[in-house]
Formats: structure tokens, C-alpha cells, sequence
């Protein structure tokens, strides 16, 4: 596994001739592929193709801030945005519209072939901003909520277009997140104030909402408590697709494909897993974990496990009984939660001593590249003035 990062590293970037995406899969199989929001991983600088090598054919995302370069940092008002006729600054324009306009395009342009569209949305991330539909909008709650409601408008355009194009029978809708909302803005729950948010491995930050939508195709009001992660999407698009993972791949994921189609009641996996403390930090060494063994959790559908970067278990929860994970029992554990605990202990004897240190696409230095040193003291400074 590793961890990917805006292009300030200044030490490479997602290398497409290492890593396979699901885009450059289902185009290979006869999909027309685009990507549209933001996408970070790559500096469009250096490599104005490496969409294309990633197996997107168009694409119109914010390039993330690139060293150097202060206009790059807009995302939202007067976004900065990469397109296969270069970058610029869309004067005037909400970046979330020009983002929607364009999957709207390529929808109409290839109505009547198999396509897959990847929206990383901008929205709902920071920085917290007024929306076309809310300008008024002056505090972050306020904000934050403004920005919500237009996601919903946007996602709903893209709904309403497959409507009126006479393809929302054969399309399934994917929406999701990979992280909690920030801390500062977290709700209640019963009265009380969940723990997490983004960067947390309470359920507040790792358990997030995935919804469903394909009519005719994916059963529609159906609950489910199966377990999935993100490693699991790209088996799960391939099979959905009728394409097929090269054999050359060593994946983790896992297809829950009947689990959408109807035809199984559970997903594949036991157990998920996710990491925290930061997923890497740079200094005269490289690009590193911020541990050596990052802490990080393991749950089931009822019991939760946190292991420390000593990989000692120092926590148990029982998630059905105490969702927001105020009682620890590691210290006198159920009999309920004896099966769970074996499991994770297995999981945890299999894994490395060590993290692998992130792998990136090795490129030459360049003007706007900041020393470590320099970085790291940056980083301080900007702590200290908070």
C-alpha cells in the first residue's frame, strides 16, 4: 500500500508505468474514460500526459497546488484547472460548475458507448467557501453547509442528465468518501459529540457513507452491515464492467460485485483495516512513514481493535453496543469478542515489521523545489502562527 501526495514533495509522483488505476483497466476492456475534480498526485508541469497514461482519455481537474505557482491553489473561485489543451486560471467560474459541465459533455458525447466517469469532488474540502448558491454564507458551519447542499445539486445535474440522455437504466451511481469531515465541524449524535473526523481512526474519521444508485441493475432500499475498503473498488469495477484484473497485479481488494447485483448477502471480507498518524513525511532521509509500524485499527462487525506503533492491541471496543467508542474493555474482554481478537491477532503477527516506504515515479529536480530542511521549517513557522 502506499500513500500518495500533492507534487510538493518535490521526489516523483503516482508512476502509471508501476501502478495499474481502474480507468486505465476499463479503458483497455472498450470504456471511454474521464475524470473530472481534483486529482493531486501528479505535477501536469512535468507530465502534462499522465492522465492519459493512467488510463483517462479527457479529463478537466484542479492540478493541486503546485510549488511555485500561487494561481494553482484555487480550486473553488476562479479555479485553476488542467485540461488536455493545458492549465489556466477560469476567471469568473465556480470550479465545481466548470467540473460538472464537463462530465456533463462527455456524457452526451458518448451516450451510446460503455463509459466510466471518476468524480473526485473538490466539495466539501476546504478551504470553506461561499457558494454560487449561498454567497451570503460567512461562517464555516454556514459555509460548510452551503457547500454540502451543492454537492447535492451537482450530483442531482448528473443524475438528471443520464435521465434525459436515456442511459440511467444501464448506469450505476458510486458516492462516496474516503474520510471523516473535519474535526472542527463535527455533529451530534444522540446529544453527544462523536469523537474523529478526518485523520482520526474513530468510526467518526474511517466509517463513511457509501450509497448505490442503478436502477434495473442494483436492488434499490437494501441495507447492508458488509464490510468493504477502498482496495476493494478496483475488482469490484472490473468485474462489474465484464472486464477482467491483469494477472500480473497482486492486489488486496476484493470484488463485492454480487453484493451489488443481488446475488450475495455479504461481502468477501472478515475484516477492514486503516492506518493513521500521517501517511509519510519527507526530511534528509526521503519520503518515510511517520512511524515505522504506523498505529492504525482493525474491526469486524461488532469489535474494534487499536494497535499502537509498538504493535501492542491497546484497545477494544464493541462497536454494537458503543459506537462512539467511550469503553475500553482490552482489559477485560467479553467472551463475545474472544473469536475477534484471535482474528486480529493473526492479522497483526502477518504484517511486516516495518512499513514499506512510499514508491514514487523518480524525476529530476526543478526550480520550485524546496530543500527538506526548508519544507520541514516552513511546516514549524506555520504551526507556530497558528
Amino acid at each position: 500500500m502506499n500513500h500518495w501526495d500533492v507534487p510538493r514533495w518535490g521526489v516523483g509522483y503516482f508512476d502509471w508505468a508501476r501502478e495499474h488505476t481502474f480507468a486505465r483497466i476499463l479503458r483497455e476492456a472498450g470504456y471511454r474514460t474521464a475524470i473530472a475534480g481534483k486529482w493531486q498526485i501528479n505535477d501536469f508541469r512535468l507530465v502534462p500526459d499522465a492522465l492519459d497514461r493512467h488510463g483517462f482519455e479527457d479529463w478537466c481537474v484542479w492540478t493541486g497546488y503546485e510549488a511555485g505557482n500561487p494561481p494553482s491553489g484555487r480550486r473553488y473561485q476562479d479555479a485553476y484547472i488542467h485540461t488536455r489543451d493545458g492549465s489556466r486560471t477560469y476567471k469568473g467560474e465556480f470550479g465545481p460548475d466548470v467540473y460538472n459541465r464537463f462530465l456533463i459533455d462527455f456524457m452526451e458525447q458518448h451516450r451510446d458507448e460503455p463509459m466510466m466517469l471518476y468524480y473526485p469532488m473538490c466539495l466539501t474540502h476546504g478551504p470553506l467557501v461561499p457558494t454560487p448558491d449561498d454567497p451570503d454564507a460567512k461562517s464555516k458551519l454556514e459555509k460548510h453547509r452551503a457547500m454540502v447542499r451543492y454537492t447535492d445539486k451537482l450530483v442531482g445535474q448528473l443524475v438528471d442528465a443520464a435521465e434525459r440522455l436515456g442511459i440511467r437504466d444501464r448506469t450505476i451511481f458510486v458516492f462516496t468518501t474516503d474520510n471523516g469531515t473535519a474535526g472542527s465541524l463535527r455533529g451530534t449524535i444522540d446529544g453527544k459529540r462523536p469523537s474523529g473526523g478526518k485523520a482520526s481512526k474513530y468510526e467518526g474519521g474511517v466509517c463513511m457513507p457509501f450509497i448505490v444508485s442503478g436502477p434495473g441493475i442494483v436492488p434499490s432500499g437494501v441495507e447492508t452491515d458488509a464490510l468493504v475498503d477502498f482496495s476493494d473498488l478496483l475488482p469490484t469495477f472490473v468485474e462489474l464492467a465484464g472486464g477482467r484484473v491483469p494477472d500480473q497485479l497482486d492486489i488486496d481488494g476484493r470484488s463485492f460485485a454480487p453484493l451489488l447485483l443481488g446475488k450475495a448477502n455479504d461481502s468477501p471480507r472478515d475484516w477492514i483495516l486503516a492506518l493513521g498518524h500521517g501517511a509519510a513525511r519527507r526530511d534528509e532521509q526521503g519520503v518515510r512513514g511517520v512511524e515505522d509500524f504506523a498505529s492504525r485499527v482493525i474491526r469486524d462487525k461488532r469489535f474494534k481493535v487499536w494497535i499502537d506503533s509498538n504493535r501492542q492491541i491497546t484497545e477494544l471496543y464493541d462497536l454494537q453496543n458503543d459506537p462512539l467508542e467511550q469503553n475500553n474493555l482490552i482489559d477485560d474482554p467479553p467472551k463475545e469478542a474472544e473469536a475477534s481478537l484471535e482474528t486480529f491477532r493473526d492479522v497483526l503477527a502477518e504484517m511486516p515489521e516495518t512499513d514499506a516506504r512510499p514508491q514514487y515515479r523518480d524525476r529530476t529536480a526543478n526550480a520550485w523545489d524546496k530543500p527538506a530542511t526548508e519544507a520541514r521549517a516552513n511546516r514549524k513557522r506555520r504551526r507556530g502562527s497558528r
